[in-house]
């Protein structure tokens, strides 16, 4: 039985990123995400969970909202695999964000908020570069400079990251190393000398999960674990027929 939980299922991922009590590790991870770029003190849990474009959506892919204390929203996302018209759903995403924010009448003056899509990738779109991280925004073509900052997306492909713990030089390194191997660690590397990593380890250890939550943790690790044989098997089936 792993130690860890799998930050792969909805529970898992909401529960390292989507509850009061780790508000500091999002904090922590969006402010090495956005190194050089903004600073984050503080957030608030939005419930303003994205609607799910397909009818699988919530098995493959959880989301949180934030705002910051700037009144940036942040999306958060996990996914699990990839889907048809994929980039053109992910601006629509961050589109909409920034719709909800329109208000009736002729005082309201365009003031938006920006808008962050942050999204892990459990998987290698086929249309995407094979980079680990992309980061996409509004730029003039030109002269390639910052256009607007009001919508900004970041995708990570997590099977292009293939770096072991003894290379993870940045904070954003250990994080998405953590991510990644979470479920098969019996120990994290840096929780003896970082107070994030220590606190990750304490919130993502199975054994601190209630009977309730553990119930709930184990229907979406089968469910989770489904999905992806499911996949396999379709993927399988598809090569056999190519053959």
């Amino acid at each position: 039985m792993a130690r860890f939980i799998n930050p792969f299922t909805d529970i898992g991922f909401k529960r390292i990123f989507g509850q009061e009590v780790s508000k500091p590790l999002i904090i922590d991870f969006l402010n090495s995400l956005l190194l050089g770029k903004e600073h984050i003190t503080s957030i608030t849990f939005l419930d303003k969970e994205q609607p799910a474009l397909f009818e699988d959506d919530r098995s493959l892919i959880y989301d949180i909202y934030c705002e910051t204390d700037k009144n940036e929203n942040i999306i958060v996302e996990m996914q699990n695999k990839s889907q048809p018209y994929f980039k053109n759903r992910s601006i629509y995403y961050a589109s909409e964000a920034i719709a909800r924010q329109g208000e009736k009448g002729a005082d309201w003056k365009y003031n938006i908020d920006a808008v962050y899509l942050v999204a892990f990738l459990n998987f290698c779109p086929m249309d995407f570069k094979k980079e680990f991280r992309t980061d996409v925004g509004l730029t003039d073509l030109k002269s390639n400079e910052i256009f607007s900052d009001k919508i900004r997306m970041t995708f990570m492909q997590l099977p292009l990251f293939k770096m072991e713990a003894n290379e993870c030089e940045t904070n954003f390194d250990k994080w998405i190393y953590v991510l990644k191997n979470m479920e098969t660690l019996t120990r994290l590397p840096w929780a003896a000398k970082s107070a994030v990593f220590k606190k990750l380890e304490q919130i993502a250890d199975v054994a601190s999960l209630s009977r309730q939550e553990r119930m709930k943790y184990d229907v979406g690790l089968r469910k989770y674990r489904d999905t992806l044989s499911v996949l396999e098997g379709a993927k399988l089936d598809g090569l056999a027929e190519g053959r």
